[in-house]
């Protein structure tokens, strides 16, 4: 065991590190996590349109199509934001205006993206003339298109403002002014590239970048069971390092996870069935079934130090137990600590993995439905699944199974740590006496 953690620390973590702080992966993290309040802000209004109560559809019906509303200008144009959120944050890295940065994001993800259709025949009380664009080039089918385009056309930018390949105006002008104009170069070029490249080239860089990046995302947030497992097993070794699993494969993982969520979203929305939706391994898949208390599924563990004969373990149980149940449990990863600890990294690993498992067959069976809505990690584990699979008792019910499954699979690697613990108390009160 010490010679495979020497091993990974030698290798992994150094490569860990680098792909951490790489700008552009950083970016894209960010950029994706500042659009949070709106996909959850909208997922409640999915849940607030199938709530189930008797009658409650029928009641709900004539006011249906208002009510969406906000779901589709937050979830249902989500890469419209991620593109303007990517920008801003690679502009920041490169210390240029952010704002302008931002915009330039969307322009550049629009023009390449969205192609307007020409109207041809009427439709009454919708479009008589003109041209129109479907909101669905904005949604999640189109994120990984936001994304690129977002970093060609900051790259861009901050290139021709580093060179200054700008219109200057003098220091008299107000600074907002200076800097409209100074970005007025760059969107020209930006502009005209991705519309020449879109219109002229006839090349849809959105579509592209999809086929490619479908299989891998298709393996690791789709329906596939070893897919899953890697995922987790990834995030759970990085902890095991004292490196957060989530941030370091985020730049990675979460265009995936929140693509998936998206998907499952709108397509709960078109059919309002979540055991018929595309991704089954969705960050909330891990968030409600697996990671109960936070990475590892620690909660167990805090609950099992809190009965702990050890007098430190039952004093660190007692200041784990009430972050653990909100899912934040860093007190106990370091606290223990589970990081570099051959006692418990052991079941920090594989208690999520078999987790995983037993959650998988029970989707796949039919006896929990998908996820179909973005919650805050903070809500309590049996609520956010009740409420994330549309208010399934079933898989409110599997997060408990879960947890007592994990008490399970702790409980001998806990004897084993608390009886040394035991020892070196007993130790230090000799030498103490």
């Amino acid at each position: 065991m010490d010679r495979i953690m020497r091993f990974l620390e030698k290798y992994l973590l150094p490569f860990a590190n680098k792909l951490g702080s790489q700008r552009h992966l950083l970016a894209v993290r960010n950029g994706l996590i500042s659009t949070l309040p709106l996909t959850i802000v909208g997922s409640f209004f999915v849940i607030f349109l199938n709530l189930p109560f008797e009658g409650y559809e029928q009641w709900i019906e004539p006011y249906r199509a208002t009510l969406d509303i906000p779901f589709r200008f937050t979830v249902g144009i989500m890469a419209l934001y991620a593109a303007f959120g990517v920008g801003s944050f690679l502009a920041q890295s490169y210390k240029v205006d952010q704002l302008s940065a931002g915009m330039l994001s969307v322009l550049a993800f629009i023009i390449s993206t969205v192609v307007p259709v020409q109207v041809k025949e009427p439709v009454e009380g919708v479009i008589d003339a003109g041209r129109w664009i479907s909101i669905g080039s904005l949604s999640s089918t189109s994120l990984f298109g936001a994304i690129v385009t977002a970093l060609i056309a900051v790259e861009i930018y901050r290139f021709m403002i580093q060179k200054n390949i700008t219109i200057k105006l003098p220091d008299s002008v107000p600074p907002a002014v200076a800097k409209s104009f100074s970005a007025l170069l760059p969107t020209l070029v930006i502009m005209l590239l991705c519309w020449g490249v879109r219109y002229g080239l006839h090349f849809d860089i959105n579509s592209v970048i999809t086929y490619i990046v479908s299989p891998l995302k298709s393996l690791l947030v789709g329906n596939s069971l070893i897919g899953g497992l890697l995922t987790i097993f990834m995030i759970q070794l990085f902890w095991s390092f004292g490196i957060h699993g989530e941030a370091i494969l985020g730049p990675i993982i979460r265009p995936m996870w929140d693509s998936a969520i998206l998907e499952n979203m709108e397509a709960f929305s078109s059919n309002g069935n979540a055991h018929d939706l595309p991704n089954i391994f969705t960050e909330q898949f891990f968030q409600w079934f697996v990671q109960i208390g936070g990475s590892g599924s620690t909660l167990a563990l805090a609950l099992l130090f809190l009965i702990s004969r050890a007098k430190f373990l039952k004093q660190l149980g007692k200041l784990t137990i009430v972050p653990g149940i909100f899912n934040i449990n860093e007190p106990i990863v370091f606290g223990a600590p589970i990081v570099m600890n051959p006692f418990l990294i052991i079941p920090f690993i594989l208690c999520p993995m078999i987790l995983s498992v037993i959650t998988y067959f029970a989707t796949i069976s039919g006896l929990v439905p998908m996820m179909m809505a973005k919650l805050p990690f903070t809500v309590l584990g049996p609520i956010g699944s009740l409420i994330s699979t549309n208010w399934s008792i079933a898989a409110c019910i599997l997060t408990i199974v879960n947890f007592v499954i994990s008490l399970l699979i702790y409980y001998p690697f806990f004897k084993m740590f608390e009886k040394q613990q035991l020892q070196v108390e007993a130790q230090n009160e000799q030498r103490a006496g």
